[in-house]
């Protein structure tokens, strides 16, 4: 049985870039004390980045949310300084849009191959990336538990986080 830590979307323009918010930059501690203490643990630890390419703004998404983010290759779509020495050797899936099904594949194999007790999910944002990866991740596995942090994540607003904390309770999510 093993536990997976899932680390969504700790980029640079979500954090104090293009979309960043005080909310971000105030968990972002705790994400570093989390990660710290699932490597420590043993648990397998994987990335997301929220991924666009420079017609972004021409994709649906930025036609509904006009500010560019995360473009490939840039400062800003890079995970954070303080959490990069962590990711050298792990598994990095870039993910166009909101939900990764790949993500969601990949730990199905993976409780395929080695039975997973628990896949944690930690990051940003709460209310849009969060709760998307949680809703597949359960989808795909809905006899493993899944678990959110919720001081380890941080919504567009405060009342959108407890609104998708409240979202995924009610699927059987588990929120600590």
């Amino acid at each position: 049985m093993q536990n997976i830590l899932v680390v969504i979307d700790m980029q640079n323009d979500f954090v104090d870039g293009a979309l960043g918010t005080k909310e971000a930059e105030e968990i972002t501690e705790n994400v570093i004390k989390r990660v710290e203490k699932a490597e420590k643990a043993g648990e397998k630890l994987i990335f997301t980045r929220d991924t666009h390419k420079e017609d972004y703004l021409s994709t649906q998404e930025g036609k509904n949310l006009p500010i560019v983010h995360c473009v490939k290759d840039t400062k800003g779509w890079e995970i954070i300084d303080s959490l990069k020495k962590y990711t050298d050797g792990r598994l990095i899936i870039d993910k166009p849009t909101f939900g990764s099904d790949e993500l969601a594949a990949i730990l199905k194999e993976e409780n395929g191959r080695n039975e997973i007790e628990k896949i944690t999910l930690i990051g940003l944002c709460t209310d849009i990336c969060v709760i998307s990866n949680a809703l597949l991740i359960k989808a795909f596995l809905p006899e493993v538990k899944i678990v959110v942090e919720s001081d380890c994540c941080a919504g567009v607003s405060p009342e959108t986080h407890d609104n998708a904390l409240k979202a995924m309770k009610v699927c059987q999510i588990e929120v600590v």
